[in-house]
């Protein structure tokens, strides 16, 4: 792992004073980064390192004012392409950050799939942990999401536990 540029991640969201909820940035990238790890048996091993790197990354195009470039002179090709991929659209709202071609670009990126799977994951529990209205909305989207991901359930097999436990946990009620 390198400590060098999970630093440069974090830094980056310091940098532009970018919060997860009032919390340092850094909750949500080590959250969806031990995601990773928990179930990394999914990436070959030649790719974890990569792939958990990604998971550090994943928000810094989106959210600190860096491009596909400066996240390859760090990281790598591998790593900018998957951070590349879970970037959002620009949109007025959810829907449309999340668009088709937002989804289509997660799908043709090796591992950029794990990754989103890994943050919903982290938010979903963070969400529920809080009890975040932000809860419901994961709710009322996973269907959708999965389906983006997967249609037709093509390649589901692979992250299957993963999407197992963000099912359960969305399954779940959180008290009012």
């Amino acid at each position: 792992m390198n400590s060098e540029i999970i630093n440069f991640a974090i830094e980056a969201h310091n940098k532009t004073n970018h919060l997860y909820d009032g919390k340092p940035y850094s909750v949500h990238l080590s959250m969806v980064a031990l995601n990773a790890v928990r179930f990394i048996d999914c990436i070959p091993t030649q790719n974890q390192n990569d792939v958990i790197l990604a998971c550090w990354l994943h928000e810094t195009i989106e959210n600190c004012r860096l491009t596909y470039t400066d996240i390859k002179e760090v990281a790598g090709e591998t790593v900018a392409n998957i951070v590349y991929a879970v970037t959002n659209e620009k949109g007025k709202n959810r829907k449309e950050r999340a668009n088709d071609v937002y989804y289509d670009g997660i799908r043709k990126t090796m591992w950029a799939k794990y990754v989103k799977l890994c943050d919903r994951l982290a938010n979903v529990q963070y969400s529920y942990d809080n009890m975040s209205t932000m809860y419901d909305v994961y709710q009322d989207e996973n269907d959708a999401f999965i389906e983006a991901l997967f249609p037709n359930e093509s390649g589901m097999q692979h992250y299957i536990e993963l999407i197992k436990e963000l099912k359960c946990l969305l399954s779940s009620k959180v008290a009012a």
